[in-house]
């Protein structure tokens, strides 16, 4: 078995990687050729632990991700399988590997939903996920100025600061999260809020929204105005959204939204669902994170780390036959 630490990840996977493995991920889910098992919680007094699993049998691996938060520490780890032996054939740390696949589920579903002539990219939010947030966005978009917000005055310049050297595009630092809304032609949405963080009514028809914080139903970014806005909505998969948009549990129990009304972005890529029925339509792509985008960049992560001669290869525990 082969063991790749966070270090190794980092030489090995690249945004450009990551969006290719997602897009295939979601491709292969809308056809009805891959499985993925939602999120999975246990928890205790002193944190929690999470479980999520899932198969591409056509690229040849399945696997699944654990990961701990106890008392504000999280620690990831991903195995990957062979879906043709069973065999386990690598375990690696999937800290980066996580904030790259999300990102890259916001990318695909921007590529696929937001407006060719989008140039203009917000995010609220500046914390560790923000940005492969804003970086995906760029990379399929040609983003020409992104305008950025939280609460932290020192995070949101240091965010802005390292974004822009990163992206090579001014990154300013707004005043408000309604700065942001009122002038992004795409907006994303990465933070632990428990509440709205934009009010629905300021959004610029034709916007496209990536709401990629909350994945828990105690948790929502978007207030009822936003979705009574939205002309497309669409979820990484509706059996995971159940159980953990928060978003969506109020405007569904007063009946101002109906799942029959939300589609799958693995429908969107396959061509089973259209992304947007007009230019001046609001979109929403709601991201919760699911195994199957784990499974895809681990698997394009472990191919690579045995060409390159990556990693550290460990004796595998088999029990007998049978």
């Amino acid at each position: 078995m082969l063991y790749l630490t966070e270090a190794d990840v980092e030489q090995l996977l690249t945004m450009p990687i990551a969006l290719e493995a997602v897009e295939t991920a979601f491709r292969h889910l809308g056809a009805g050729k891959a499985e993925n098992i939602p999120r999975r919680r246990l928890h205790l007094p002193q944190g929690s632990l999470h479980l999520m699993a899932a198969a591409l049998p056509e690229l040849g691996y399945m696997g699944f991700k654990a990961y701990t938060v106890f008392r504000g520490r999280l620690q990831f780890y991903f195995w990957l399988y062979e879906t043709g032996s069973g065999a386990l054939v690598c375990m690696m740390e999937a800290n980066l590997l996580g904030q790259l696949r999300t990102g890259a589920a916001s990318g695909v579903a921007t590529r696929w939903m937001a407006r060719e002539d989008a140039q203009t990219a917000g995010i609220l939010g500046a914390g560790w996920q923000a940005r492969c947030q804003l970086e995906a966005v760029c990379r399929v978009r040609p983003i020409h100025r992104v305008l950025a917000f939280c609460r932290t005055a020192r995070r949101l310049d240091r965010f802005c600061a390292a974004m822009g050297d990163q992206l090579g595009i001014p990154c300013l630092p707004a005043s408000s999260a309604e700065a942001v809304v009122d002038q992004s032609a795409i907006l994303t949405t990465i933070t632990n809020s428990s509440g709205p963080v934009f009010e629905g009514g300021r959004i610029r028809p034709g916007t496209h929204i990536n709401a990629a914080g909350g994945n828990s139903l105690v948790r929502r970014e978007l207030d009822e105005a936003c979705l009574r806005r939205c002309g497309t909505i669409v979820v990484d998969s509706r059996d995971q959204a159940r159980l953990e948009c928060g978003e969506f549990l109020r405007p569904i129990e007063k009946g101002l939204l109906h799942w029959e009304q939300v589609g799958e972005l693995g429908e969107v890529v396959t061509g089973r669902r259209p992304p947007r029925n007009n230019p001046e339509e609001i979109t929403l792509f709601k991201s919760l994170g699911l195994a199957i985008e784990d499974v895809a960049v681990a698997a394009r992560v472990y191919r690579s780390a045995l060409e390159r001669n990556k990693g550290r290869m460990i004796p595998s525990i088999a029990g007998p036959a049978g």
